[in-house]
């Protein structure tokens, strides 16, 4: 998912290891009295963390004979953390996450197989592309569902209307969205007077170069069987090479953007240097938050090239294969991912809810701050191919990500860096591969 700014490690490990010790027997009395379920939260903003803890207060007033302790912890490590917790027998019993960790800890035994346990009503509020995103093989020949996917990102563009209207170009809607190649005119178009139409910023290129490379069929990645290979053809390069043409060619994007994370070119988009600003739906917030008083901005729907489609991961919430009332974790994970306390999540995180009916709460469709572009962009989500390749995490920091640096620097062409990411990185993923 983001990039987020969250709680000091150090603070995470703390708060980890203290809320989780009794994790392993829960807390409570054996013969059936009340027990107590710890609930390791991630949620990092301060709507996110209110919009957690209210739902965990709701719980606990209409359950008590079942007390959920929230823990928060962070981000940052927090899967290094969960391992050290895993391995010592005392995992929280509710845990949060995202789906491209939990194929790892499913694979090791960590997670409980949710199939069969969840109430219909909620499993079929969910779509099945956001299920995908969770089920995993269970390391014994077998598929598991380990999770349940509640927000997910999808990538749009956050655009200065000022500039947008006086260029009299085209505002997009969710069923007529822009081309990649309409894009491209608007963004040259836009460019002028020292502005850029578009700014990049690539500091982290891989998962965003990866989700929209699904607008035209680049999966950049194939399996024979356990075998996984990396794959950068004809379909994968598209993105890549208009991305390079706008810094280079089109001259419409500006290179000094390169370097930074997401939210990094926002005072500059502020001042008018950038017009256009592709980023998650999340960045929606800060923009709200940190705009000058009368600047107007818009939310541009995804692009489309063969079509809309965008890789997706999830935020999850899973129950430790460990835990001592694994039913009772079920129970609370189904009353707290509901539709309406689903609708309350997204808007504290400024993401987008799985559930069908969470998206149609009034909240998600407002044209306030674009949430029904936002919403509306939520079709478009596939489960991203990625998550389906052991071995994904290494390919991606010592070979993709620096390869992918150096194109989008003008420094290796396209031809060098598909040899790269294809050469080296299959010699990565054969390590994984059983």
């Amino acid at each position: 998912m983001r990039t987020r700014t969250a709680l000091a490690a150090a603070a995470a490990i703390v708060a980890l290891a203290a809320g989780c010790s009794s994790a392993a027997t829960g807390g409570g009395d054996k013969a059936g009295g009340p027990v107590t379920l710890k609930f390791l939260s991630l949620a990092w903003q301060k709507e996110s963390i209110a919009a957690n803890k209210q739902i965990v207060d709701e719980w606990n007033k209409s359950n008590p004979n079942t007390k959920v302790e929230y823990v928060q912890g962070s981000w940052d490590n927090v899967n290094d953390q969960l391992v050290t917790s895993f391995e010592a027998g005392d995992p929280p019993d509710v845990i949060h996450d995202d789906s491209p960790a939990l194929a790892g800890f499913a694979s090791r035994g960590y997670l409980a197989d949710l199939s069969g346990k969840l109430p219909a009503d909620l499993k079929s509020d969910i779509p099945q592309p956001a299920w995908d995103t969770v089920t995993f093989g269970d390391g014994k020949g077998g598929k598991g569902v380990y999770g349940v996917p509640f927000l997910q990102e999808s990538q749009v563009i956050i655009a200065n209307k000022k500039l947008l209207d006086a260029a009299k170009v085209r505002v997009p809607t969710p069923d007529q969205p822009w081309t990649w190649d309409e894009f491209a005119q608007i963004s040259k178009k836009l460019t002028k007077d020292g502005s850029f139409g578009v700014a990049w910023p690539l500091k982290s290129p891989v998962n965003k170069v990866l989700n929209l490379g699904l607008n035209f069929g680049g999966t950049f990645f194939q399996t024979d069987g356990a075998k996984a290979t990396v794959k950068v053809g004809p379909e994968e390069r598209e993105v890549l090479q208009r991305i390079h043409d706008q810094l280079y060619k089109d001259k419409s994007a500006d290179p000094s953007a390169l370097g930074m994370g997401t939210a990094d070119p926002l005072p500059g988009f502020y001042a008018g240097k950038y017009a256009l600003l592709p980023a998650g739906v999340y960045l929606r917030q800060q923009v709200v938050e940190q705009a000058p008083p009368g600047f107007q901005w818009i939310t541009i729907p995804p692009l489309k090239g063969t079509s809309t489609n965008q890789g997706a991961t999830s935020q999850t919430l899973s129950v430790a294969a460990d835990s001592k009332y694994p039913d009772q974790a079920t129970k609370f994970i189904s009353f707290f991912l509901n539709s309406a306390n689903q609708a309350k999540l997204a808007k504290g995180d400024w993401l987008l809810p799985t559930s069908t009916k969470a998206a149609s709460d009034p909240s998600m469709t407002t044209k306030e701050n674009g949430w029904d572009v936002a919403t509306a962009s939520a079709k478009n989500l596939v489960v991203a191919p990625y998550l389906r390749v052991n071995g994904f995490d290494e390919w991606k920091s010592k070979v993709a990500t620096p390869t992918l640096q150096q194109y989008f620097a003008d420094k290796i062409t396209l031809d060098q860096a598909a040899k790269t990411l294809v050469e080296e990185g299959d010699k990565v993923l054969a390590r994984y591969t059983k």
